[in-house]
């Protein structure tokens, strides 16, 4: 073969799954968006600034982290509940990377944990969605950042401008609810069987029960009994070995 005919590999952009990824996350990239800038806004007024806002978004990248850790940074709990809160409301991420695993694992680190930081939810549902089959391919990574490129400049772009127009939006336009209920649309696209109904519906009432709790504690308490409800179902008679 003369080196004029050798094929070139093509660009992760220029992929066809890349623009099948962007394309698939751009018809949810509005609502991510808006809760980007329910976010972004949230930071400012709980009294963290902008600078600390900015860096808070573009490091942390993780609204419902933020979201739960922000009323406690603005009421001074200390630094280890402001983490473990912040590390419960993430778990489900260990989750999503154990079934990442088959797909990634023979990639290298420095790989790993770039996916590792620009993964979301949605980006793992679609994913899922595209490669049911547990096993790698050469059009997974594409498909991945075209999904993921999306939705990081959709986040980012709405929570900088909420971040930086803060000051402008009134307090009495509900954004905290606004942000609520962005947040039940991601928590509904990830119950896709009965064992997460149930877990999710064991966690909102541990979540109401412990509302009492200082340090917004009872989310801790709603994570605890989800995960134990959760192992408990899937260790019944019946369950073990049924693929999910």
């Amino acid at each position: 073969m003369s080196p004029s005919t050798v094929a070139l590999p093509v660009p992760t952009w220029r992929h066809p799954e890349f623009r099948r990824g962007a394309r698939e996350m751009t018809a949810i990239a509005l609502g991510i968006a808006a809760w980007g800038m329910v976010t972004g806004v949230a930071m400012v007024k709980s009294g963290l600034g902008v600078p600390l806002s900015v860096l808070m978004s573009l490091v942390v990248y993780a609204g419902s982290a933020q979201l739960a850790s922000l009323p406690l940074i603005a009421s001074g709990a200390p630094i280890w509940v402001v983490w473990t809160t912040a590390l419960c409301v993430n778990l489900r991420f260990v989750i999503f990377s154990a079934q990442w695993r088959p797909y990634f694992a023979h990639l290298p680190l420095s790989m790993r944990l770039r996916v590792g930081y620009f993964t979301a939810d949605l980006n793992y549902v679609l994913f899922m969605r595209r490669f049911p089959e547990p096993k790698p391919a050469p059009e997974q990574l594409p498909y991945f950042w075209g999904g993921v490129a999306t939705n990081w400049t959709s986040w980012q772009s709405a929570s900088l401008a909420g971040i930086f127009l803060a000051d402008r939006v009134p307090t009495h336009w509900g954004l905290g609810f606004a942000g609520v209920i962005a947040l039940l649309g991601v928590s509904y696209s990830l119950l896709h069987d009965r064992a997460s109904w149930v877990a999710a519906g064991v966690a909102s009432c541990a979540a109401v029960a412990a509302y009492a709790l200082p340090l917004r504690l009872n989310i801790v308490v709603a994570i605890a009994a989800a995960v134990a409800i959760a192992l408990l179902i899937d260790h019944a008679p019946g369950r073990r070995g049924v693929r999910r």
